[in-house]
């Protein structure tokens, strides 16, 4: 056997393993704090940072809010996290399911995609918004009529990409329907019972 061939895996310098580049970033970091070098971690790095705030006047659903928050929070977050309004689903949280629609000054959005900070005086309308009291919206009831939802948790963002959808003056057939609302994913694959329920609601709207 050649020197070569007995040398021990761990001891080939050319290939440090895990246990020597472990025992490697011990050996360095116990040396800094025997010198009394702070050693620099995660939480050190989050700690030195102050995430940036702005204040916010939003009104949703009628009521009116002044919100202190983080600048990066999103509309979905404040509607979930900040108003407790958790009709709004988050589904991808990267604005490709529509899971989270909203409607701002009556126009769809994916309030995943969409800066809270950036809302100053605008107003939002959630599912919570759609009934009044009881009486629900013709779309609601028209999704129950086709029976246009299975899992449901697709539902409210459905139901606000049909209203955009109808306020939008899309709603003009079942091919236009379809386009218009094709950014909201059904996962259980009730889309032609939906397209349905907005064909029905546009009849009584």
């Amino acid at each position: 056997m050649s020197p070569e061939s007995a040398t021990p895996p761990d001891t080939d310098r050319r290939h440090p393993t895990r246990r020597t580049v472990l025992a490697t970033g011990a050996a360095v970091g116990s040396a800094l704090t025997m010198a009394g070098l702070p050693q620099l971690t995660a939480g050190t790095a989050q700690a030195g940072e102050q995430a940036p705030a702005g204040e916010v006047t939003v009104t949703v659903n009628g009521s009116r809010h002044t919100l202190t928050v983080d600048n990066r929070t999103s509309l979905l977050d404040l509607l979930r996290e900040h108003l407790q309004l958790t009709g709004t689903k988050k589904g991808c949280d990267a604005g490709a399911c529509g899971a989270c629609t909203v409607l701002v000054d009556g126009r769809r959005v994916n309030a995943c995609l969409t800066l809270a900070v950036r809302l100053h005086g605008r107003e939002v309308t959630t599912i919570e918004g759609v009934s009044r009291g009881e009486q629900l919206h013709p779309l609601q009831q028209a999704f129950i009529d086709q029976d246009a939802f299975q899992c449901g948790y697709c539902t409210p963002g459905q139901i606000m990409s049909g209203l955009g959808c109808l306020r939008e003056g899309q709603a003009t057939s079942a091919d236009r329907i379809s386009e218009a609302m094709s950014g909201n994913i059904c996962r259980c694959g009730c889309y032609p019972k939906i397209v349905r329920a907005v064909e029905q609601a546009a009849r009584h709207t």
